[in-house]
């Protein structure tokens, strides 16, 4: 079969994560790529010595928090150890979450299914801005709830993120508590419905669906009693996902006209797996996809059609991703998004060839609007051009560039948009290119030309 390396640029930016030197050249049709990578079934999970689990983490922070207090209060051999200050708990962690992800995202042979992921942890967004729990967390959650399940089924994926600690802490079903439980009597305290609302809004059935607010007390309802361990779980640590039957409110509960008898935590299962198997539910998931990987204002017939594999594939996120890969519509060879901040640099890195300190990637991404787990709200950052191409935005991309092109200043500006644009580089870039005062202004050129910049 021949190979349409037009084609090959093209997907290595719009489902991957940016063409290396030497990825334009592929023999294999970049079509039959993206299917075996979806088909392979496996996301790669990052690593290292302090990418530990949730209940480890949240016990490491404590113990620190304990320590730090014991300190200022003066109590006799609470002193913290001698020697240079390590970094915090949160600090050391988030870093190394980061550095992680960097790794994964360099490694890459495309990036389609990196890609998932970046999109299902956006979609179920936690925030570290929210506080040293969620700063030690957000990078687990994506590990722990997120990955496995990106090419698994829908409502495996929606149980797993909307149960684990950092979605319990985040949208604060720690503290919600069923009024007529006997917690609830005993402490006078009531819902939160920060998650029940969110679920249905951003998660599931999306704005305008249909649900009511009755629908969104009920489901806060349904999540009572979903919190952490408090004294330990079977390895000793507090910080686990456990359900509190004395929290729970009690009693059968109407979702959606749908009832679900008072089972105990199955009581959960059972109405999210209704939800992630509602039409609307399909719509949404649909419409964010095809905003994500082809156009801010997506194709209607695409979007039905994702929606309906979504339906009559039980939910089964695989097919439903390589649904998106088969449409003739995400095949458009008009560029029409434009790369976020996450995508334009980890894109850049990738073709430079350029290894960066976790600390400079911290530091850039924060210059251009989005760290890492760092939205500002429940619905996750934007993914329309006006969020990323205002004038600020831009002017904090070139100044990106400008220091790229300091950093590969050896690397010719045009032998690199034959490796990393090939077909897709204009005359009009080439032709900026070869007046460049110096290599590092051509480099900076390259990264800021619109056939890079958009995907």
């Amino acid at each position: 079969m021949t190979v349409d390396p037009r084609q090959t640029a093209l997907a290595l930016g719009r489902f991957g994560l940016g063409a290396r030197p030497g990825d334009l050249a592929r023999e294999e049709p970049i079509r039959d790529a993206l299917r075996r990578e979806v088909t392979a079934g496996a996301v790669a999970l990052p690593n290292g010595p302090d990418l530990e689990a949730t209940p480890t983490l949240l016990s490491a922070l404590r113990t620190e928090e304990q320590a730090r207090k014991l300190a200022r209060e003066g109590a006799p051999g609470a002193s913290l150890p001698e020697g240079p200050p390590a970094p915090p708990v949160p600090e050391r962690t988030y870093r190394a979450e980061v550095a992680a992800r960097l790794a994964l995202a360099q490694a890459a042979p495309i990036g389609f299914a990196e890609r998932l992921v970046w999109f299902w942890a956006n979609h179920f967004t936690v925030s570290v801005a929210r506080g040293p729990q969620l700063r030690v967390t957000a990078g687990a959650f994506e590990r722990e709830a997120i990955r496995p399940h990106v090419l698994g089924r829908f409502r495996d994926l929606l149980l797993a993120a909307a149960t684990h600690p950092a979605m319990l802490i985040y949208l604060d079903n720690v503290a919600s508590v069923g009024p007529n439980s006997p917690a609830g009597q005993r402490r006078q305290k009531g819902l939160n419905e920060n998650l029940g609302r969110e679920i249905l809004e951003l998660h599931t059935l999306g704005v305008g669906s249909g649900y009511t607010q009755d629908d969104v007390t009920a489901l806060a309802r349904i999540l009572t009693g979903w919190s952490l361990t408090r004294e330990g779980n079977a390895d000793g640590l507090p910080g686990a996902t456990a359900f509190r039957r004395g929290e729970h409110e009690p009693g059968a509960v109407t979702l959606l006209g749908r009832t679900y008898l008072d089972v105990g935590p199955e009581q959960l299962r059972l109405a999210l797996a209704d939800l992630a198997a509602h039409p609307a539910t399909a719509r949404h998931v649909a419409l964010r996809l095809a905003r994500h990987f082809v156009a801010d204002d997506p194709p209607p017939a695409l979007v039905a059609r994702l929606a309906q594999t979504f339906l009559d594939q039980d939910g089964d996120l695989a097919r439903v991703s390589l649904a998106l890969v088969e449409a003739p519509e995400a095949w458009d060879p008009a560029q029409r998004k434009v790369r976020s901040p996450q995508e334009f640099l980890v894109a850049a890195t990738r073709g430079l060839g350029l290894a960066l300190d976790p600390r400079m990637v911290m530091a850039a991404l924060a210059s251009l609007g989005q760290p890492y787990w760092s939205a500002a709200a429940p619905n996750g950052y934007p993914d329309e051009a006006g969020a990323w191409a205002s004038p600020e935005g831009l002017r904090a991309r070139l100044d990106l560039a400008a220091l790229a092109g300091q950093l590969a200043a050896g690397t010719d500006p045009l032998a690199l948009a034959d490796a990393v644009l090939g077909p897709l580089a204009t005359d009009e870039t080439r032709t900026a290119l070869r007046r460049a005062e110096s290599r590092a202004q051509g480099i900076a050129l390259l990264l800021m030309a619109p056939e890079f910049q958009r995907r």
